[in-house]
């Protein structure tokens, strides 16, 4: 790892941290340490830093702003690549926007409206990166990715670009085929539809007030947990199990929203994990219905 390191540097292809705590880039502030943590100065450096990592045959994983996520307490073995200021370039050619990974996707939602422009008003509430919300088919209020992506450009393991269209996506509920590809989104281009400025931001108000009414976002979370059944909502089982303010550790399902699990100051991924794993109990045991996940868990234990 000490000669990957030393390549890395002198490839000056951005900022590379050792043996870096990930709870330091993850929005619930828990996580071990990452082998290697590099956050390339654009898509060239990008592009170099695979090669070598590829040479020394090393794992990678990518992470955006950290929300959707769980890292272990043991941390991540091999190379974290965090996409950020590098990747948050924006753009916009009539009704097209082009995203880079790293940007915003609660800023690209409110961008596009003060452009006129519909269709990313579902965006408003959800944390994290464009690169992320194209990986996981992020969705809200009805919507998903997958409705107004025009293509995303990715970057393989070999070193390859490509265009992926929602077809070659494969999306589906909150799951793309980059989950099981490896690749990394650098950019997307979103096709939207010219619409009504007020009417778009009356949108993007409510989503924002019925956000701030339910969600916990004081506290260090990462989104929604569970996925919503089919037919059904996740936190309304949760709740209706009697769950609302559970405690386990340091963490605790939100007494705000009950599908967020928060970190009460102190928690650790597996305090997460075993009030998980409680909750999917209690609720098959009272609903006979076995909630999946919707955040990714990463890591060593």
């Amino acid at each position: 790892m000490q000669k990957l390191t030393k390549e890395l540097i002198e490839a000056n292809i951005g900022t590379v941290l050792t043996n870096e705590p990930l709870a330091n880039h993850t929005t619930w502030k828990i996580g071990g340490p990452a082998d290697i943590l590099i956050e390339p100065t654009d898509k060239v450096a990008l592009s170099r830093s695979m090669k070598i990592v590829h040479k020394y045959q090393v794992p990678w994983q990518v992470l955006g702003r950290g929300s959707n996520v769980l890292v272990r307490d043991g941390g991540i073995r091999g190379v974290v690549y965090k996409l950020a200021n590098g990747f948050s370039h924006l753009s916009f050619q009539d009704d097209e926007v082009y995203a880079g990974a790293g940007y915003s996707f609660i800023r690209l939602a409110v961008m596009a409206g003060k452009e006129g422009l519909t269709g990313l008003e579902f965006a408003g509430g959800i944390p994290g990166t464009v690169g992320g919300a194209v990986y996981m088919n992020a969705g809200a209020h009805g919507s998903d990715v997958s409705r107004i992506l025009k293509y995303a450009e990715v970057l393989l393991d070999n070193g390859e670009v490509m265009q992926m269209t929602p077809e070659s996506l494969a999306f589906s509920y909150r799951t793309s085929v980059l989950q099981k590809t490896r690749g990394i989104v650098t950019e997307a281009v979103f096709k939207l539809a010219h619409g009504d400025r007020k009417e778009i931001a009356r949108q993007m108000a409510t989503h924002k007030d019925r956000r701030r009414l339910t969600q916990p976002l004081t506290m260090p979370c990462a989104g929604s947990v569970f996925r919503n059944p089919p037919g059904d909502h996740a936190g309304r089982l949760i709740e209706s199990s009697g769950l609302k303010g559970f405690t386990l550790g340091g963490a605790q399902v939100s007494e705000k929203h009950a599908n967020f699990i928060v970190n009460r100051g102190n928690a650790t991924a597996q305090d997460v994990l075993n009030l998980m794993e409680h909750v999917m109990d209690v609720v098959e045991e009272k609903f006979h219905v076995r909630l999946v996940p919707e955040v990714l868990v990463v890591g060593e234990g």
